[in-house]
């Protein structure tokens, strides 16, 4: 599978986004020909600068119909009538419907009576399509992002100077990862919040994956302070399918008997946790304890907290987030002389049998665990002659 990961540690824009996917090896004909299709009289342009001696694509649109205030329905009419692809339409599209949930939500009225007024906008359109019709160009299967860097001090908008991230911004990330770091300025924008937020289907760190290409996407501004570029870098999955980036809840515990923690154990299991460990404390007062750490999911990491609380006595948690590196594996099964056995291979060539088939051989059998765990093994190096 092809992933596309944006690494928005300057922020992201539409015009930034186009001129990355550009610069990656996006096809410029393709994109400018399903911005042609919009029928917007729109100027197209994508140029080579610099930001901060770092190469980069630079894509402007200027000009255009000045119809500046379009309701949703009108934008998805143009969006649907285009020459571009099905996939980009459909993305395209949905873009637009967060855009216009997150302007409805904001302003307290039904979607249908949003007037999307920056958004609105000819250039704000053609940077959505082209976007879309960029990774569709690329054959972009996923989209990953890093947290998005918002930028901090103010915007002037349609509704006067605003604080750093914008309305419409902080409600399209609302539950993503974001900082503030660099310049006082907007680095994220609403469209580009709009892109990372409907597109991205994960936000972290870099995903496993073979890079292929890399594009730099120019924003308007040069700073000093580091180069102002979103970074795009496109490539192959590998076959490993575990988060790169985990949660750790902790919490050391002296008042909970070893009943409850074994059942806790087994309640966090059941949750989704990645793996649940108890170790042995001595802790303040001299008091004999536990500490109980959970690894986890990010996105499971509240739900675990909650059965943490539920299900012991502990009346805090630390949680941190922690870097998990994983080798690729597959199962293949293996002939005992007890049965079948799936043992596990990993990308480096080790090897284990899978510890629930040997139990369950073991139990119905009658034969030592450990021999089942030996014939295993022998099995799958006979096989692999």
């Amino acid at each position: 599978m092809k992933i596309c990961y944006l690494d928005a540690f300057s922020g992201i824009s539409g015009d930034m986004t186009v001129g990355a996917l550009i610069d990656a090896g996006a096809d410029w004909d393709a994109i400018r020909r399903a911005l042609e299709s919009l029928g917007t009289g729109a100027k197209l342009e994508h140029e080579q600068t610099t930001r901060r001696g770092i190469r980069a694509s630079k894509f402007r649109v200027t000009g255009g119909d000045s119809k500046k205030h379009r309701h949703l329905n009108h934008i998805i009419e143009l969006i649907g009538s285009s020459g571009a692809s099905d996939k980009a339409k459909q993305n395209a599209t949905a873009v637009f419907q967060r855009l216009g949930a997150a302007e409805a939500k904001i302003h307290g009225i039904p979607v249908e009576k949003v007037h999307f007024h920056e958004v609105g906008a000819v250039d704000s359109i053609c940077d959505i399509v082209g976007a879309c019709a960029g990774f569709d160009a690329l054959g972009v299967d996923a989209i990953h992002s890093s947290p998005l860097n918002v930028g901090s001090g103010t915007v002037q908008t349609e509704h006067g100077m605003l604080p750093v991230p914008a309305p419409a911004t902080a409600e399209l990330l609302a539950g993503k990862p974001v900082y503030a770091r660099g310049p006082a300025v907007e680095l994220t924008t609403p469209t580009g919040a709009a892109i990372a937020a409907t597109l991205a289907t994960r936000f972290g760190p870099l995903p496993p994956m073979r890079i292929t290409a890399t594009g730099y996407g120019a924003g308007d501004k040069d700073f000093p302070e580091h180069a102002n570029v979103l970074r795009i870098l496109t490539g192959e999955t590998t076959a490993a399918e575990e988060a790169t980036e985990v949660a750790v809840l902790e919490a050391n515990i002296d008042d909970s008997s070893p009943q409850v923690l074994g059942y806790a154990m087994e309640r966090l299991l059941e949750a989704g946790a990645l793996d649940v460990t108890l170790e042995p404390l001595l802790m303040k007062k001299n008091r004999p304890g536990s500490l109980l750490r959970v690894i986890a999911r990010p996105e499971d990491r509240e739900q675990l907290a909650q059965v943490v609380f539920k299900e012991t006595s502990t009346l805090g948690l630390r949680i941190y987030t922690a870097e998990r590196r994983v080798q690729a594996r597959r199962s293949v099964e293996v002939e005992t002389p007890h049965g079948k056995v799936r043992i596990k291979v990993s990308e480096s060539g080790s090897f284990m049998p899978e510890y629930e088939d040997c139990r369950a051989l073991a139990r119905r059998t009658g034969v030592a665990l450990k021999q089942i765990l030996a014939d295993a093994s022998l099995a799958y190096l006979k096989s692999t002659r």
